[in-house]
């Protein structure tokens, strides 16, 4: 059975990224839902059904649909950050609402709920259940981009010889569970605020703050709050294409970009990798960026949005990625 949570459509905040992101109900494009389908399941051995480009659509019909069931042994145990199985009857989920402190609210609107399971809203994985992911239906992250100038010895701005933009950077981390380079975010914890996760994840992944002492902290959170209390550019809210995404459960963020003009901030704050981050650095934005899920795409979006460089190659569209 299918209960629908109201409209098929997306509202519009979801769809502004691009095509890589959401599919959308009406079918797939061909570079849609790529990582949510790709074998074998982060931290596994399991293999998805395969999902053809054409069957990503729940509006295309596909009797013979058999997708694997998998949730880690990690989420079965049933710590604080997980929802029990829908099966346990004293669990009974508001989806498609605020539930306690728990954000059950999708960025991209309603959510279809087939057989107690919410329904990934971008279509098919390949597998069923929650993997790695410890809500049903969205699981919201937080993705603090900081960025500034790269500056010469003097402290000048340095514009890139092809394109004469001045080059941009951010800091990025190095995930210890897959090795890739990220944005320093992580998950929104139940009844936080969206501000007060993006201080806290980048001051976790990219500062080592949870390592510091009581009076080392203070500095770091009068650092942080110059920082995070400025004008700030959202960049992207809604549904992520993340390798960890199931046909039940998936990743959404709200990418935030906050921008250091002067260098002044940042320049009084070690970067110093803690928590999920291997190592911590500065990084040159720009289009050979090989990033961990969607982030590449959160970072063009940022060099655009402050006009700075990206590519070499002028006729770069936004479907290059």
């Amino acid at each position: 059975m299918v209960t629908l949570g109201g409209r098929n459509s997306f509202s519009s905040c979801g769809f502004h990224l691009n095509s890589s992101v959401m599919s959308g109900s009406n079918g797939a494009k061909e570079n849609s839902h790529h990582k949510a389908r790709t074998s074998p399941y982060p931290g596994s051995e399991v293999q998805r059904s395969h999902v053809p480009n054409e069957k990503v659509a729940w509006l295309v019909e596909w009797k013979d649909y058999n997708p694997v069931e998998y949730t880690a042994v990690s989420v079965l145990a049933g710590p604080g950050w997980a929802d029990p199985q829908i099966s346990e009857s004293t669990f009974s989920p508001k989806f498609n609402e605020k539930d306690g402190h728990v954000e059950r609210k999708s960025q991209n609107g309603l959510y279809e709920i087939e057989n107690g399971r919410p329904r990934n809203p971008a279509g098919r994985t390949g597998l069923v259940g929650r993997g790695l992911l410890g809500r049903w239906g969205p699981n919201h992250a937080a993705d603090p981009i900081i960025t500034r100038w790269k500056r010469d010895r003097s402290g000048n701005k340095i514009t890139h010889p092809i394109s004469g933009k001045n080059i941009l950077q951010f800091v990025a981390i190095k995930r210890k569970d897959c090795g890739e380079w990220a944005i320093p975010g992580g998950m929104v914890d139940p009844g936080e605020k969206i501000s007060a996760a993006l201080k806290r994840e980048f001051g976790e992944e990219a500062l080592n703050s949870l390592q510091k002492s009581s009076a080392e902290k203070r500095e770091l959170e009068e650092q942080l709050q110059k920082l995070f209390s400025q004008e700030h550019l959202v960049i992207y809210k809604g549904y992520v294409d993340d390798p960890r995404n199931t046909d039940n459960a998936w990743m959404e963020t709200e990418a935030v970009n906050y921008h250091d003009e002067t260098g002044e901030i940042m320049d009084n704050l070690t970067l110093e990798a803690g928590d999920d981050a291997g190592k911590v650095k500065w990084v040159d934005i720009n289009d050979k960026l090989k990033l961990y899920a969607s982030h590449s795409q959160f970072i063009k979006l940022v060099a655009e949005k402050r006009d700075a460089h990206w590519s070499e190659d002028s006729e770069t569209d936004c479907d290059g990625l």
